[in-house]
């Protein structure tokens, strides 16, 4: 029965002819995608000293093409949209443009041990010249916070937990690429983002939509992290270690460490990429097997997914608990073909894709609309955000002593 129905769907997928259709997206989730923000809220953008953002950019543009770069961006895409308003008595949202992840190592990796000195600063700023911080604490304020662990501020996980999230950002709203229930550095109401992936670099892969998937199962990617857990059993909770060590030999699965030149290509010539967690619950493969059309395999218990209330994540994609890492070729070979086809039909979706992307210049129905949507959602703020005249409930001195340091 197994082989039949593999022999009837690599067909199907030969041919490749009803996987070119797209479907409309609806329901409670998709309906939601096309959603215009303008004239929903107004966003105050606070002008800060260019030692916040330009200079830090200034000094390392790699910052520019990173997984981390939906600060910059949004910052860009705020100074010129609709939204933006210069009086700031008519705003709903206050925005505090800080590129928290733009200390890079010489491999070009964030360095976040500045990041909460740098944000405690920014927020003194904003609080000492303006009265709108002091009304609310930050509560109609959101922040961008693309980290590993977002507002906790570290790479390592247990060290981020301990931190737990900056005190000083605990009544903001958080836009953050981290999310996973039930974890102290997601916090209640946070919007949860794709990270960023080059638009016009992965449009430049695009190859033709006719060419057959002719791979079954599609990774690239670390299995182990050797340097910095040799036994494989922390790194992604021993996930990918047990694609690995199962599915090395399994001619379904096209695996490997290895990340060649046609990584885009193959993954248009795929019908299912892993997207497992590594040291965190999420990477870019989840927004480029989206742009490419491929049915991405969520491996990464409890994770939050990018606008999660706007993209019907369980019609597009496979869910599969870690612990049944070693069945996925039966969970994988046992979907019907239909449902395959239908995934396809709604990955094919032109508004699905555009929803993962920061664009420049912006586009409609893009990430950074889909941001604006989630804050419009939250409007009208509650009454009880704004404090009585000489009441605090932030806690300036909390935290690690370090943190405390001027930046």
């Amino acid at each position: 029965m197994r082989n039949w129905r593999w022999g009837f769907l690599y067909l199907a997928f030969l041919l490749g002819i009803e996987a070119q259709r797209t479907e409309r997206i609806s329901g409670s989730a998709g309906d939601v995608l096309e959603d215009d923000p303008v004239g929903r809220l107004k966003v105050f953008v606070y002008e800060l000293p260019s030692k916040y953002n330009k200079k830090i950019l200034q000094k390392d543009p790699r910052c520019l093409s990173h997984m981390f770069a939906a600060e910059i961006y949004m910052h860009r895409f705020l100074l010129s949209s609709a939204v933006r308003t210069l009086n700031p008595e008519e705003a709903d949202w206050f925005y505090t443009p800080v590129y928290t992840t733009c200390d890079l190592t010489p491999n070009g990796l964030p360095l976040p041990f500045k990041s909460p000195r740098m944000m405690r600063s920014a927020i003194q700023l904003i609080a000492s010249n303006w009265p709108y911080w002091n009304r609310t604490e930050g509560a109609d304020h959101f922040f961008i916070v693309p980290h590993d662990f977002a507002a906790c501020f570290h790479y390592q996980e247990e060290k981020a937990i301990g931190r737990g999230i900056l005190p000083l950002l605990q009544r903001a709203t958080l836009v953050q690429t981290f999310g996973q229930r039930n974890h102290v550095c997601l916090k209640d109401g946070s919007i949860t983002i794709p990270p960023y992936a080059p638009p016009q670099k992965m449009q430049s892969h695009f190859i033709p939509p006719d060419v057959p998937r002719s791979i079954f199962v599609y990774f690239r990617g670390l299995f182990y992290d050797v340097g910095n857990d040799p036994e494989g059993g922390y790194y992604a909770r021993g996930a990918r270690a047990a694609v690995w060590e199962n599915f090395k030999d399994n001619p379904l699965f096209d695996i490997s460490t290895e990340h060649p030149t046609t990584y885009y290509e193959d993954m248009q010539r795929a019908i299912f990429c892993l997207c497992p967690l590594g040291w965190a619950p999420w990477s870019p493969r989840l927004v480029e097997a989206v742009i490419f059309g491929c049915i991405p395999v969520i491996i990464a218990d409890d994770i939050v997914l990018p606008f999660a209330d706007a993209i019907p994540w369980e019609e597009i994609g496979v869910f599969v608990d870690e612990k049944d890492v070693p069945n996925l070729d039966t969970i994988l070979t046992s979907i019907p073909p239909e449902e395959i086809l239908r995934k396809q039909r709604l990955l094919a979706n032109p508004s699905m894709k555009q929803a993962m992307l920061f664009p420049q210049p912006a586009q409609p129905g893009d990430a950074f609309h889909q941001i604006l949507n989630g804050l419009a959602r939250k409007l009208p703020h509650d009454r009880s955000v704004y404090l009585r005249p000489g009441e605090k409930i932030l806690n300036w001195t909390a935290g690690p002593v370090g943190d405390l340091k001027p930046w």
